[in-house]
């Protein structure tokens, strides 16, 4: 048994590994500056439910016979905690390392892409848990299903030979992992540049001792560099690819379309989760499970947090709460939305400064396409979580160019002053989508509205 402490572990992927080493008997201790601000949630309760020690990110948790000291790649070196451990020579090591080494111990899938790899993740943690393979999965996200007897979370936790990761592009931890099979769900600008990220996914589907999974859809794969003889496909465009389904039909109470001479039906909304669940079909192709199998099992599952999300509704007014940050998945967000009748309010606050700059002229475009006369876009100052980044561009620049093309485009700086928009302009059938990432205070937002309205 060792004992571990994580720097940061209210971290959503942070958690979930101190869970599992906990589970595996070892030791574990955390500290994390949103539990010194009381900005208590499940996690946290998670965490305690399960054993773990708590202390607070002053240093005087960190003891001489911690024997791994953990960190993500967001924590700064001025942290008390990590001085302390420099002080005392611990071995310290960052996040997706003790990730890596959990996951070579399994047959490993990982699941890499720009968009959809929480939700393809849990979904291939839900199929094989349904086909009782007995999996382990670490996710970037919470799941809304319920597995072992646990609460929600990001963790299944199995004796089984197969583990289940999100495997990170954005900070190059994806080059860690050597994959049983390799995912890519698909590829588009978000933290890097396209010419940054080809040659990541094309080394990591390479390097898959089993095989890969592409969307054939995504114009961006027939840039790989693909070397490997055992690549799976999908595509719901028609592409040539092992499995493409046809006479697709999307509403509101999910998707139906034909495959392999059969007739099916998944309780999910919108283009992007019919590509999410093929993704995670094509997956599990690789293991021998049938394209019938994964879907009886993907019957049951619920979802992730955050991903289009009902938080409640009141006097006929629903709102939701989704992650969507990147134009990609703003598209995907707003695509399932419009298949209800009625109006959509979306609030939306951008996830840092050099994001928005990398991402506002293909944000912009999308906007003017996108939006329609019953969509409402209203977007908040940019997220800052301080530091010494560069403060050049505002939520305007994005919202001047958008509204002047007769858009439902509104700049409204902050929450107080959404929540007096929102009051004086919803009606009942209208649903209210709180967006964005990286600031865990948008949920408690969605929850404020709802609030407020009753």
């Amino acid at each position: 048994m060792a004992t571990f402490f994580f720097c940061g572990i209210g971290g959503i992927g942070m958690s979930a590994i101190a869970l599992y080493l906990k589970k595996n008997g070892h030791r574990v201790i955390g500290s994390d500056r949103s539990f010194d601000n009381r900005q208590h949630n499940a996690v946290h309760e998670t965490l305690l439910k399960n054993g773990i020690q708590l202390v607070p990110q002053d240093g005087s948790g960190v003891t001489p016979d911690i024997n791994v000291f953990v960190v993500s790649s967001a924590i700064e070196e001025s942290i008390p905690d990590v001085k302390k451990a420099k002080d005392l020579g611990l071995k310290i090591i960052k996040r997706a390392e003790v990730l890596a080494d959990i996951f070579h111990m399994h047959k490993g899938i990982a699941v890499g892409g720009t968009s959809g790899k929480t939700t393809v993740t849990a979904m291939i943690g839900h199929i094989l848990y349904v086909l009782k393979k007995s999996p382990t999965m670490i996710n970037g996200g919470i799941g809304l299903n319920t597995y072992h007897k646990e609460d929600k979370s990001n963790l299944i936790y199995g004796q089984g030979e197969l583990c289940v990761i999100e495997a990170d592009e954005s900070d190059g931890s994806i080059a860690l992992y050597n994959p049983y099979i390799s995912v890519l769900t698909n590829i588009s600008l978000d933290h890097k540049p396209i010419e940054e990220t080809l040659p990541l996914f094309s080394d990591f589907l390479n390097r898959a001792e089993k095989g890969g999974v592409i969307n054939k859809d995504c114009p961006y794969s027939a840039q790989l560099n693909l070397t490997h003889a055992n690549i799976v496909s999908f595509s719901v465009t028609g592409q040539e690819a092992t499995i493409s389904p046809q006479h697709i039909q999307y509403d509101d109470t999910g998707i139906s379309f034909q495959l392999q001479g059969k007739t099916y039906h998944l309780p999910f909304i919108g283009k992007h989760n019919l590509e999410n669940a093929l993704t995670a079909i094509c997956a599990c192709l690789h293991i021998e499970i049938s394209v019938e199998e994964s879907i009886f099992a993907l019957q049951s599952f619920l979802g992730t947090k955050r991903r289009l999300q009902t938080i409640g509704s009141v006097n006929n007014i629903t709102v939701i709460d989704d992650y969507a940050h990147n134009p990609e998945k703003i598209k995907a967000a707003l695509q399932a939305l419009q298949l209800h009748k009625g109006r959509i309010f979306v609030v939306y606050q951008p996830h840092g400064f050099a994001p928005l700059r990398m991402m506002k002229d293909n944000l912009i475009t999308l906007l003017k396409n996108q939006l329609d006369s019953r969509t409402f876009w209203i977007m908040n100052d940019v997220f800052y979580a301080g530091g010494t980044v560069v403060r050049n561009i505002s939520s305007n620049d994005v919202i001047a160019p958008v509204s002047q093309s007769n858009q439902q485009a509104f700049y409204i700086p902050t929450r107080q002053e959404t929540l007096q928009f929102l009051i004086h302009h919803v009606q009942p059938t209208d649903r209210i989508v709180v967006m964005g990432a990286r600031d865990d205070t948008l949920s408690d937002f969605a929850q404020t509205i709802l609030t407020t309205l009753s």
